[in-house]
C-alpha cells in the first residue's frame, strides 16, 4: 500500500530563532535520512507537496482576534502579544510567522486527505505535531494547531470517527481542548504526568464533556518511565479504547522528546521503543482504520542524536521497510557539516537499565494511572 512523504524543498520558515529549541533543521535533517536510507526510492513511496491552507482555514479553529495577533506580530516581531501567549519565552515571534504556521497545518491537511482520498494509506508530515496551540492562543512553541486542522478537515470531508494517539512526552492539551465536547474524535495521550511538567495538565479525570464524555483519555506517567513500561501502558489503554470507539482513520502524534537523552523532558524510552510504537500504531491502523494512518511528528530536542533516527524508524514501518543497522556514514557527514554534532552511529540504542526496585515504583505508578482512567472513561466509553 503506497505512503506519501509530506515534503516541499523549499526553506523551512517555521523558526523561532537559533537559541530556541524548536530548530527546523531536524526536521531537514529527518528527511534527509530519510532519503539516504531509500526509503523513497520505491514506486509505492510517494512525495507530496503540502496543500493551500489559508486564512479561511485557520478561522474554522482559532478565534479571529488570535489570528489578528499573530498577523500582527508576523508583520512587526519585534511586538509581542502576551495576551495570546507570543512573545519573550516560548512563542517568541518572528518575521512571517504566520504564513509559516498556515504552510505547517497545509502540510498536515495535505497528509489527511492524500490518506482519507486513497491516493495513499498512510502520509506523514515531519514538520507537523504542533499539538500545544490553543483556540485562542499560542502554547509550547505552538502558534497554530496543524493536527486539529487534520482532524478538523477529515471530518468536513466524510469521516465519522477519528482517533487521535498521541505519543509526545508532554500533554497533547491542544488537540484534546479542540474536540474535548466533540464525541467524533477519540483523543489519546500518553505523557510525563503535568505535577512534573509543562503544560501541567493531561490527568485521568479529564475524560471529554457533554455528548463526548469518555473520548478523552490520558495516562500520566511518572519521570524516568522506560519504554518497558511505556509500551505496557500503551497496550492497555490504546488497542481497547480502539476497539470501542471504531474509528475511520488514525492520527498520530509521533514526539520523540520521551528519548532518555532529551534535554526538555525526564522519560527513558530510546529508538529501540520507537521501532516497537511504530509496529503497534501500524498494526492498529490496520486492525481499526482501514489502514489509514495520518502521522505527524512533535517534540524532540535532540536535533541530531534522535529526531532524525526516530522519525525514520517511523517512516520505514509506514512504508512496510526496514532502517539499517547503521546510520548511513553521507548522512552523518552532512548533520556533522550542519550542526556541528555527531550522530549516534547505530539506529537503535539499546535498553535504559533500571535499579529493580525504581523499576518497580515506576512502573506501579504508572498502572496505577491506567487503573484510574479505566475506571475514569472506559464504561463511558464503551457505552458509547
Amino acid at each position: 500500500m503506497a505512503t506519501a512523504l509530506i515534503w516541499n524543498d523549499d526553506p523551512l520558515n517555521y523558526d523561532f530563532g537559533p537559541a530556541h529549541p524548536l530548530k527546523p533543521i531536524r526536521v531537514k535533517l529527518t528527511v534527509a535520512l530519510i532519503r539516504a536510507c531509500g526509503l523513497t526510492e520505491p514506486e509505492s513511496v510517494l512525495t507530496l507537496p503540502r496543500a493551500t491552507f489559508g486564512d479561511d482555514d485557520v478561522l474554522r479553529l482559532h478565534t479571529e482576534a488570535y489570528v489578528d495577533a499573530v498577523r500582527g506580530c508576523s508583520l512587526r516581531p519585534r511586538q509581542s502579544a502576551s495576551g495570546f501567549g507570543l512573545g519573550p519565552g516560548d512563542n517568541p515571534t518572528f518575521a512571517g510567522m504566520h504564513e509559516a504556521s498556515l504552510q505547517v497545518c497545509g502540510a498536515s491537511t495535505a497528509a489527511a486527505e492524500a490518506v482519507w482520498t486513497g491516493t495513499v494509506a498512510h502520509a506523514f508530515n515531519p514538520a507537523g505535531g504542533l499539538h500545544h496551540a490553543m483556540p485562542d492562543r499560542a502554547s509550547g512553541f505552538c502558534v497554530y494547531n496543524d493536527p486539529a486542522a487534520a482532524i478538523d478537515w477529515l471530518l468536513r470531508h466524510g469521516a465519522k470517527r477519528v482517533a487521535y494517539v498521541d505519543v509526545d512526552t508532554h500533554h497533547g492539551d491542544g488537540v484534546q481542548s479542540f474536540f474535548y465536547d466533540d464525541p467524533r474524535v477519540l483523543t489519546i495521550s500518553l505523557h510525563e504526568s503535568g505535577r512534573y511538567l509543562f503544560p501541567g495538565t493531561g490527568f485521568c479525570d479529564e475524560v471529554g464533556s457533554g455528548d463526548a464524555v469518555g473520548t478523552s483519555l490520558n495516562v500520566p506517567l511518572p519521570p524516568a518511565t522506560p519504554g518497558s513500561v511505556y509500551l505496557e501502558t500503551f497496550d492497555a489503554v490504546v488497542p481497547p479504547a480502539l476497539d470501542a470507539f471504531d474509528p475511520d482513520v488514525l492520527v498520530t502524534q509521533l514526539g520523540c522528546d520521551t528519548h532518555v537523552t532529551d534535554p526538555l523532558a525526564h522519560l527513558a524510552l530510546v529508538t529501540d521503543d520507537y521501532l516497537a510504537l511504530a509496529e503497534r500504531l501500524h498494526r492498529l491502523a490496520h486492525d481499526h482504520a482501514g489502514g489509514r494512518w495520518v502521522a505527524l511528528g512533535g517534540g524532540g530536542y535532540q536535533i541530531v542524536s534522535v529526531v532524525p533516527r526516530a522519525w525514520t524508524i517511523y517512516f520505514a514501518e509506514l512504508t512496510g521497510e526496514h532502517v539499517p543497522l547503521e546510520v548511513p556514514w553521507e548522512w552523518q557527514q552532512l548533520a556533522e557539516e550542519a550542526v556541528g554534532e555527531r550522530s549516534v552511529a547505530t539506529f537503535l540504542d539499546g535498553p535504559v537499565q533500571l535499579a529493580p526496585e525504581r523499576l518497580a515504583g515506576i512502573r506501579g505508578q504508572a498502572m496505577a494511572s491506567v487503573s484510574e482512567l479505566k475506571r475514569a472513561a472506559f464504561d463511558l466509553l464503551a457505552a458509547r
